[in-house]
């Protein structure tokens, strides 16, 4: 899930970018663009993947 709003956030940041559309400073494309780091970063560290170490070990 956080795979693809980072896809998301980094069209949009694209999208602003190659636009050129002028935002105010706390929707910049580089902003937008940390904001897609930060949840590819959390989808790549294993949070809101939906599996737990705990729940998947059966005996």
């Amino acid at each position: 899930m956080l795979a693809i709003i980072s896809a998301i956030l980094f069209f949009v940041a694209f999208l602003i970018n190659a636009a050129e559309i002028s935002t105010n400073d706390a929707f910049s494309s580089t902003n937008v663009m940390l904001l897609g780091l930060t949840a590819l970063a959390l989808h790549l560290a294993g949070i809101g993947t939906g599996w737990s170490a705990r729940g998947s070990r059966r005996r």
